[in-house]
């Protein structure tokens, strides 16, 4: 499929415009920033020297030379600020199952679009990352994501904790510290 990012960023765009609360983004903007912060953590220490997955550009993309550092800032710029503006904005009030429910929804979106991916050959895991790590991953990330938005200093405690669970379970080497 040719442009596939391309489509997918407008995807995102039109559920940002349709249910995302974006008059009030000032609201949701320091965790934003957050969220994008850990991609870019991910991208600087990893991506290029230890990755755990890698954007494969194909069809367009691959001929008007887009990269995984390209894609991964479109996600950045795009996916993300529409995933907090809606994620939070609607984010149930009532009950736990209704919270669970709606946590596991954002968890299942996430990993349909990975899964076209990966069917698509737009993504590539590497050392010993799986799909079933992002499913992990998405739904502490989302968790995180919400803490985030009421207790920030919590959040950042949690992060890091993950992050070292991370670092242990897939051996990262030191040599990422460059």
């Amino acid at each position: 499929m040719n442009g596939l990012n391309a489509l997918y960023a407008f995807v995102w765009l039109f559920a940002l415009w349709k249910w995302g609360d974006w008059r009030n983004w000032k609201s949701y903007y320091p965790t934003l920033l957050f969220f994008i912060l850990g991609d870019f953590l991910y991208l600087y220490l990893l991506s290029d020297h230890y990755p755990m997955w890698r954007y494969n550009p194909q069809g367009i993309d691959e001929q008007v030379n887009l990269t995984n550092t390209h894609i991964t800032f479109s996600i950045m710029a795009v996916k993300y600020p529409a995933t907090i503006l809606i994620f939070l904005h609607r984010f149930p009030k009532s009950s736990i199952l209704k919270r669970t429910l709606y946590i596991s929804g954002w968890v299942l979106l996430y990993t349909i679009n990975e899964i076209i991916d990966i069917k698509l050959n737009l993504i590539k895991y590497s050392n010993g990352w799986s799909l079933k790590w992002s499913v992990f991953f998405n739904s502490v990330m989302f968790i995180i994501l919400l803490i985030h938005h009421k207790r920030p200093v919590a959040a950042w405690t949690l992060s890091i904790l993950f992050i070292f669970f991370l670092w242990n379970q897939f051996d990262v080497p030191s040599s990422v510290f460059r």
